[in-house]
C-alpha cells in the first residue's frame, strides 16, 4: 500500500481472511473482533465499523460513496468527534456514535473502516483525491486570526500511540520569521510551550471548528496526526513532519503525496533528529512569505 500496489495488497490481505474465517466473528474486545471475512457488500445493508484513529477515519471516509453505489444502504458507526463530518459524508446514509456495546442498528454485513478499499478492491485511480471529499457543519464557534502576516497553525504533539512522531515544541521557536504569525492549534498546550514557540493559542472545541480554522489559516505545519488528514481532506495546505520509519500511509520518499495533493511532505534523515526537517521547513517558509501567497 505504501508502494501503490493495491492488487498485490489485497492478494496479500485475501490470505488472511482465509486464517480470519476459522474463528468466530463477533467474540472478545471491541478493537479485537473479525469483523468482515470476504463477504459481497452488494446490495446488502452494510455497517461500517471504525475502530482506529479519528485520522483512519477521516482518511478512509473518501471510499463512503464507492462502497455506496455498490450497497443498498450504508451506516457509520464512527467516533462521537466525527459525527458532524460523518453525516455530510457522500454515501453515508445514517451515522451513529460508537460505544462499548452493540449498535442499535438492523445490518446484514459488517466491516472495518479501513478494510472497504480492500473489499472493493480499488486501484489507485479511485484511491488519489482529486477533490475535497469533506463538508464542514455551520460554524457555531467564533474566532478570530491574526492577519499581521501569513497566518501559519502548529500541532507538535500526538497520541499515546508511536510517541516518535513528536516533535519538541521548543525546536518550533524556529518558525517564528519575520511575517509570519503563528497559531497553535495544539490541545492543552502549556503556557510554557507557547511563549517558547511564540504562538497565539486558539481554542479549537471540536473537530468540526477546527476544520473551519485550517480553511481561515494560511497554512498548517504539523506532526503525523488527525490535523494533517483534516486539512488534506478539505484541501487545505498542510506541512506534515515525519519521523523517519513513517506510517504506511505516506510514501518512502519524496515530498508528496496522492492520498492528499495539498500536503507536502518533510521527512527525517535520521531517527530522532529532527534539526534537519526544521532548517528545511524554517526555510521553506522564509520563501512562502516571500512568495506572498495568503488565503485572503
Amino acid at each position: 500500500m505504501r508502494a501503490g500496489d493495491f492488487a498485490r495488497a489485497w492478494a496479500i490481505n485475501d490470505r488472511d481472511l482465509v486464517v480470519a474465517s476459522l474463528s468466530p466473528k463477533h467474540t472478545g474486545p471491541r478493537h479485537l473482533q473479525r469483523i468482515w471475512r470476504g463477504e459481497p457488500l452488494a446490495g446488502k445493508h452494510v455497517l461500517v465499523r471504525c475502530y482506529h484513529g479519528l485520522g483512519d477515519t477521516i482518511q478512509f471516509l473518501r471510499f463512503m460513496r464507492p462502497l455506496r453505489d455498490v450497497a443498498c444502504s450504508v451506516t457509520l458507526w464512527c467516533q462521537s468527534e466525527l459525527l458532524s463530518l460523518a453525516e455530510r459524508a457522500a454515501g453515508v446514509d445514517r451515522s451513529l456514535a460508537l460505544h462499548d456495546g452493540t449498535p442499535d442498528v438492523e445490518f446484514e454485513v459488517d466491516i472495518e473502516i479501513m478494510e472497504v478499499p480492500h473489499a472493493l478492491k480499488v486501484g489507485r485511480e479511485q484511491i488519489e483525491m482529486r477533490a475535497p471529499y469533506l463538508t464542514l457543519p455551520p460554524r457555531r464557534v467564533p474566532f478570530s486570526v491574526d492577519r499581521e502576516g501569513l497566518a501559519v497553525g502548529l500541532v507538535w504533539e500526538v497520541g499515546q500511540w508511536d510517541k516518535r512522531r513528536a516533535v519538541p515544541p521548543e525546536l518550533l521557536r524556529h518558525f517564528a520569521v519575520r511575517g509570519v504569525a503563528l497559531h497553535s492549534l495544539q490541545r492543552d498546550a502549556t503556557r510554557e510551550s507557547l511563549l517558547g514557540i511564540g504562538a497565539r493559542d486558539i481554542n479549537t472545541p471540536d473537530v468540526a471548528t477546527l476544520g473551519h480554522l485550517l480553511r481561515e489559516l494560511d497554512l498548517v505545519i504539523c506532526v503525523d496526526t488527525m490535523v494533517a488528514h483534516l486539512a488534506g481532506a478539505l484541501g487545505c495546505e498542510a506541512w506534515v513532519l515525519l519521523h523517519a520509519d513513517c506510517d504506511w500511509r505516506w510514501p518512502s520518499t519524496g515530498g508528496r503525496s496522492f492520498w492528499y495533493p495539498s500536503v507536502r511532505l518533510f521527512r527525517q534523515t535520521t531517527a530522532g533528529d529532527w534539526s534537519v526537517v526544521i532548517a528545511e521547513v524554517s526555510e521553506a517558509l522564509q520563501q512562502r512569505v516571500k512568495s506572498g501567497q495568503t488565503v485572503a
